[in-house]
């Protein structure tokens, strides 16, 4: 197949030496400068595992898993571009091996090959460059970053699609950026360019020659070692970019304007178009120190030990103390300490949240959070799960039900307060059906649903709307059998799905800010706007600080 797309350019970012080095910060904050200057940018994440999507990998290994406005469980990559772009990503915005191959064999098994032996190249590679088509169409730039390091045997077919891009759409429409590291060594106190020149070797043999060096450092980059590095990979002496360590992630843009990147974009594409205005990101860095008052915030969960598990959550606490002019400290706890020291790791906290999760281990810890909150009047967010663990712990303490749970965690509770939902509508407005039986990748609730709020609520003074729209990730709901009588214990139900009438969000009113979302509104959440539930969790969290 031949790689064809009216228009758009291309720009495939790799990343060499080790993992982690930042490829999506520096992808996202290209796209920022390209859409600062006036272009449309799309993005694709390209994930070399064999899982067909992230929905059912471990936090512990991957990090959490985003979820796109369609639906899609995705890579958290994908997270930092809707971050740093006004673009929004899709189901089109990540491939996995996994997906490539399964779409290859589907297409095998019906015949589509014509009998002939299906082989990595061209069936794969070719997969692959349809994928990135149809993410890329419409879009002035594409962004593609290639997941994994230069050397991994399963990156391999997507360096030799994105290589086959660039003999078939000529240079002028293709870029290479690869990131690589160049350490500094304390016992000699020199900057070793050595790993930088071995990956990009490494590239150079496999056919893809970088146009643009990203060299991660963590201190200036010293003009003798620039050059050292441009003479031995070949690349001009201005397009070796010092992606020095920032304190701020939301500096990059202004970072790597500084050295010129998206001029070497425009150059090398040759586009004309406006210079960057990065006032909006200037306001941003200098809202962080205005920032007068400092919160400390509980997360309670099971993930703590891995902090981006909850990375979307991390990152709306941080907008919400842009916006109020408030320092976000989290305190991760174990929800098993809780449990163990009766709540007293939670007494030193100005707010309490507790975000979704799967899995039994530490559920009763999450319930008791809850509950302390609620007797301490502590703010209180609960987002998915944290909605559900409110309500059992609301049915237990208040409204008089003993032994209410969820049946995700006890078969046959003798009040099942969260249950599994078998049929619902999606946003599309087709009815799904699910069992306890059904897979779990892809099966759940997912992407973006209107929710009707009522008004005078809590939930509708924060969003100042009516309805919204937020996105979805979960398989248990709450029962509405026990919404009348949790009602009349005094728990509020603020937020219904438009098309089902599931409960969507619960409040108190005799309290300072206790509110639970069924939802996750932290995917939505921009440094830009931040997202008004965080922003209305952190004022309490403010108002409390202050008053203690």
């Amino acid at each position: 197949m031949a790689a064809d797309a009216a228009g758009t350019r291309y720009i495939f970012v790799t990343g060499g030496v080790v993992s982690s080095l930042g490829k999506g910060i520096a992808a996202a904050s290209l796209g920022a400068l390209l859409e600062a200057r006036g272009l449309s940018v799309s993005v694709i994440k390209l994930d070399p595992y064999l899982n067909v999507d992230a929905g059912t990998m471990s936090p512990f290994q991957h990090g959490e898993v985003y979820v796109t406005r369609d639906g899609a469980e995705t890579d958290l990559d994908l997270g930092h571009y809707e971050r740093f772009l006004k673009t929004r990503t899709s189901r089109l915005s990540n491939f996995t091996t996994g997906q490539i191959y399964n779409n290859v064999i589907n297409k095998e098994r019906r015949g589509d090959y014509l009998g002939g032996t299906v082989q990595v190249i061209p069936h794969i590679t070719d997969e692959i460059k349809r994928c990135i088509l149809q993410g890329g169409e419409g879009a002035d730039i594409c962004l593609v970053e290639i997941g994994g390091t230069v050397g991994d045997i399963e990156s391999l077919p997507f360096l030799e699609a994105i290589r086959q891009f660039g003999v078939e759409l000529g240079r002028d429409r293709v870029l290479f950026m690869h990131l690589t590291l160049v350490p500094y060594i304390p016992s000699s106190q020199e900057m070793k360019t050595k790993p930088t020149q071995h990956s990009v070797k490494e590239l150079r043999s496999i056919g893809i020659q970088p146009d643009i060096l990203i060299c991660r450092v963590d201190r200036p980059l010293p003009e003798n070692e620039r050059r050292k590095i441009a003479l031995f990979t070949n690349v001009s002496d201005r397009a070796v970019i010092a992606a020095i360590d920032v304190d701020d992630i939301y500096k990059m843009p202004g970072l790597l304007q500084q050295q010129a990147l998206d001029g070497l974009v425009m150059d090398h594409f040759r586009i004309e178009a406006p210079h960057a205005d990065l006032s909006n990101w200037s306001r941003l860095v200098d809202a962080r120190k205005t920032q007068d008052v400092t919160v400390r915030v509980a997360m309670v969960g099971k993930y703590v030990d891995l902090a981006d598990a909850y990375k979307s959550v991390n990152e709306a606490l941080s907008h919400a103390g842009l916006h109020t002019g408030t320092r976000v400290d989290i305190d991760y706890v174990d929800s098993e300490t809780v449990v163990r020291d009766g709540g007293a790791c939670l007494a030193p906290m100005d707010a309490i949240l507790v975000p979704g999760g799967f899995g039994e281990r530490g559920i009763e810890g999450k319930i008791a959070a809850a509950r302390f909150a609620r007797e301490n009047n502590v703010p209180y967010f609960g987002i998915c799960l944290g909605m559900q663990v409110a309500c059992i712990e609301y049915a237990r303490s208040k409204a008089g039900l003993e032994g209410a749970h969820s049946t995700e965690f006890v078969p046959d509770p003798e009040h099942p307060v969260i249950a599994l939902v078998t049929e619902w509508h999606d946003a599309g407005g087709t009815v799904q059906t699910r069992d306890a039986d059904a897979d779990l990748g892809g099966t759940m609730r997912l992407g973006e649903q209107r929710c009707d709020l009522v008004e005078g609520s809590l939930a509708a003074r924060c969003y100042r709307a009516e309805s919204i729209y937020e996105r979805h990730r979960h398989r248990y709901e709450f029962n509405n059998h026990y919404r009348d009588a949790l009602a009349k214990s005094g728990l509020i139900f603020s937020g219904f799905s438009a098309e089902d009438g599931l409960v969507e969000i619960v409040e108190l009113d005799d309290h300072p800010w206790y509110l639970g979302c069924q939802f996750h509104p932290e995917f939505t959440s921009t440094p830009r706007s931040g997202h008004p539930l965080f922003i209305g969790f952190i004022t309490a969290a403010r108002a409390r600080r202050k008053d203690v």
